[in-house]
């Protein structure tokens, strides 16, 4: 607290301050969430998050609470009173499909009417669940048949995963992709495979016997027969590849024929498979992208040694699984028992929520229609395009004064970031209603039949994504819903997606002032920026391709100063379960989150030398460059149940919100310097992690240098109570360069601002070189020097 009060800034009676209405609620809701009792150099994540955390209880039907979730449920508030309302001349045929989706899963009376018939009906269809028929006899047509349907109808993929989409080595072209079986009833392998989830195990066979029952199982029978299907699901766990050493995509990409799939695996008729689903014939020389191939050699020999009942069960229990997030009743007591076993909750979502979240996830486009309507500002698109068009401009500044990469590898990356696709807000889809409704032309929804709505739904979903194979990708298409809170980056289109949900408060608001924009919407735009250069986007090209386009002694480099990363948040425990971070599971998100802080605030302090500070906001006693640290760290706010933070750290690729501001903000001397935080203090450690930017950072003479463990060193000709010449040789050996100007290029505009010094260049002929003041650190630890 100390050191942040006492900043000049703050002290000058001249200050201006804000004194609007918008500035006095946005200093009112930072000030709010803060614990200003807490040391913002100890522990950042308290000061800015306290008061937040302490007055936001976790709800009893969520397993976490975070200010992420909380714009979230804002925002489904909203889309409820849309879809509530009744079809009106606004209105086209995919918007009333939307608001008939919704008001069918509302209708629970009708719903409780119908009970699980519809449910029953596809069961027949598939063959029957021999868990509820002891008589059962296998179906004449072979298990490939059963995944194909289970594919092609409810876009299920059960022992394996398929899909047609991008190559990524051509990334113009749509292609068949077949990978491990992606998603189990428990939510990740480890939960199968270590001792201590045994509880989850339990609870999980628990749901298996339950439902089956609920179906029609004997007791007696739903025991021994789901326990084998556990036991089958568990094998499969255990060959699949852990989600960690999936990243680098190039090492997992193989791209053969039908043919030569069909020679590796050979106990499974993958022709009859793709037969069953997709829309047009294949041959054996069909060309194929296979991820995952240690799994599928390994898959085969377990089909070959299960038997057909079991097989038969375990594939349509996981449909029957999978549709238990749309039952109700009896179905919804049992999956709720389960929930608050592996997720710490007590009650259910009210049922709205359910219906809206069905709607946006199902038909996104449809309800981001009816969203942008009223409640997107046009503004903020222009506003986006201006901060992304700084920020790019700040990563290029990063890239040319990174002294690890290559100069031509250095050159094709600024290509790739300039070649990056900005998409915000909405696609111009949504403003055509005929084209729009072309979207949904196939599906097709009824007002009282609920569970036939989610069939249809699964169906048209599958077919929609297998004819685009022989179909040229459309780079151009939107993938992702309007109203949501979030941000995405895509490698095969290279592009960077801002949907309209995540333009608002605390993220953006045309209100704000420059620091807290930058600090929220600028840092998610960087991040995005970033993922186009992490573990996995820099093995893409400008144009989407998966190509080597890094040298081999950059790639390495590259590694290393990852390296440093995955080893920072390895070290990090959460201690809700006291369990460390996985770091390089993370490493993609970690570093994407680093590198969008660092452009974002470059991007932000361009932005003031170009326009000058605003008025400070009133009452709350800080810098607008400690406000850009204070609103980046204000969204990861947020507690979670033990039991969610152990599923988090086994199966997410983000870090958890305290470790997301306590990692990137220890990594920056630009917040170590806004909040004057003494070295090795905790948020300001010795040694630092970086990707994105120079092994030791560029001095900025105007920068306010503080910290009493530097001491300034003044060389002249050797006459200093040091060695000068020794000294000298070090100090420009650590910097890694040979003239002033390459590390002072602004130093010498601003002598009145720096006190100004003689430093003798062994490098040079001339006896002297003027230079601005120089801080150096007494231990002389290269990782602690800070120019």
């Amino acid at each position: 607290m100390k050191c942040f009060l006492s900043d000049p800034v703050i002290s000058d009676p001249a200050a201006r301050i804000c004194l609007t209405p918008e500035c006095v609620k946005t200093a009112s809701s930072l000030l709010n969430g803060m614990d200003q009792s807490a040391d913002p150099c100890a522990d950042f994540f308290q000061y800015a998050c306290g008061s937040w955390n302490k007055r936001h209880q976790i709800p009893e039907d969520r397993p976490s609470v975070s200010t992420f979730e909380v714009l979230s449920d804002e925002l489904q508030i909203i889309l409820k009173d849309l879809l509530e309302e009744p079809p009106n001349p606004y209105d086209n045929s995919a918007t009333i499909k939307a608001k008939t989706l919704y008001n069918s899963c509302m209708k629970l009376n009708v719903i409780e009417e119908i009970g699980d018939q519809p449910l029953r009906v596809v069961l027949k269809s598939l063959g029957g669940w021999p868990v509820t028929e002891p008589n059962w006899t296998a179906p004449p047509w072979g298990i490939e048949r059963l995944l194909g349907d289970l594919r092609g109808r409810f876009d299920q993929g059960v022992v394996v995963e398929q899909w047609v989409g991008p190559d990524d080595k051509n990334s113009s072209v749509n292609i068949i992709q077949i990978d491990q079986q992606l998603a189990f009833g428990l939510p990740s392998r480890e939960y199968y495979l270590k001792e201590s989830s045994e509880k989850d195990r339990r609870a999980y066979h628990r749901l298996m016997v339950e439902v089956a029952q609920l179906l029609g199982a004997e007791p007696h029978e739903a025991h021994p027969q789901m326990e084998q299907v556990l036991a089958l699901e568990t094998k499969l766990a255990n060959i699949s590849v852990p989600e960690a050493d999936r990243h680098d995509t190039g090492s997992i990409y193989n791209k053969m024929t039908l043919r030569l799939l069909s020679e590796m695996v050979p106990v499974f008729n993958w022709t009859e498979y793709l037969a069953v689903f997709l829309p047009v014939e294949v041959t054996p020389d069909e060309p194929l992208v296979v991820y995952s191939v240690p799994y599928l050699q390994q898959v085969g020999k377990i089909l070959t040694d299960t038997d057909k009942r079991t097989l038969h069960n375990f594939a349509v229990w996981r449909l029957v699984n999978y549709l238990l997030s749309y039952l109700d009743g009896e179905y919804a007591h049992k999956r709720n028992a389960f929930r608050k076993v592996m997720l710490g909750v007590s009650a259910d979502k009210v049922r709205w929520n359910h219906c809206v979240e069905l709607a946006n996830k199902k038909m996104g486009m449809a309800v981001g229609a009816l969203f942008i309507r009223d409640n997107f500002d046009p503004h903020s698109k222009e506003t986006a395009l201006e901060m992304i068009h700084n920020i790019r401009e700040a990563f290029n500044e990063l890239l040319k004064e990174n002294d690890w990469m290559d100069t031509e590898t250095r050159k094709v990356a600024e290509e790739k970031a300039n070649a990056m696709n900005e998409r915000i807000g909405y696609p111009e889809l949504l403003t055509n209603p005929y084209e729009l409704s072309k979207e949904y032309d196939s599906l097709v929804v009824h007002e009282d039949l609920y569970l036939d709505n989610v069939f249809n739904i699964l169906q048209f979903e599958a077919t929609r994504n297998q004819l685009k194979l022989r179909q040229p990708v459309n780079k151009e298409k939107w993938t992702t819903e309007p109203a949501v809170v979030n941000a995405f980056y895509n490698p095969n289109k290279n592009d960077i997606v801002f949907p309209a949900g995540i333009l608002q408060p605390l993220f953006y608001s045309h209100h704000f002032p420059k620091s807290l924009n930058y600090g929220g919407i600028g840092v998610v735009i960087g991040h995005e920026i970033t993922h186009g250069f992490d573990d996995k986007g820099r093995q893409f090209d400008k144009d989407g391709n998966l190509q080597p386009w890094w040298n081999n002694k950059t790639v390495q480099t590259f590694r290393e100063r990852a390296q440093c990363m995955v080893d920072q948040y390895s070290s990090y425990v959460l201690e809700d379960v006291n369990l460390n971070i996985n770091g390089k599971m993370t490493q993609g998100e970690n570093i994407a989150d680093n590198g969008g802080l660092k452009q974002a605030y470059r991007a932000y302090k361009k932005w003031v030398k170009h326009h000058g500070e605003e008025p400070l906001l009133p009452g709350i006693n800080l810098t607008h460059d400690q406000l850009f640290f204070l609103n980046y760290a204000q969204i990861w706010c947020g507690s979670m149940r033990p039991e969610e933070a152990l599923n988090k750290i086994r199966t997410s690729v983000h870090s958890p919100g305290t470790i997301r501001v306590l990692g990137p903000l220890s990594n920056s001397y630009d917040f170590s310097r806004a909040y004057n935080c003494p070295n090795m203090s905790r948020m300001n450690p010795a040694k630092k992690c970086s990707v994105w930017k120079r092994t030791v950072e560029r001095f900025d003479c105007t920068a306010s240098h503080r910290m009493p463990t530097y001491i300034w060193v003044s060389l002249a000709h050797g006459k200093h109570g040091a060695d000068s010449a020794s000294a000298s040789s070090d100090l420009w050996s650590w910097l890694g360069i040979h003239a002033p100007r390459k590390m002072f290029p602004s130093c010498l505009a601003y002598d009145a601002a720096c006190t100004s010094v003689n430093f003798n260049l062994p490098s040079q002929p001339q006896p002297s070189t003027t230079v601005s003041k120089v801080t150096w650190i007494q231990t002389k630890t290269p990782p602690s020097v800070s120019p």
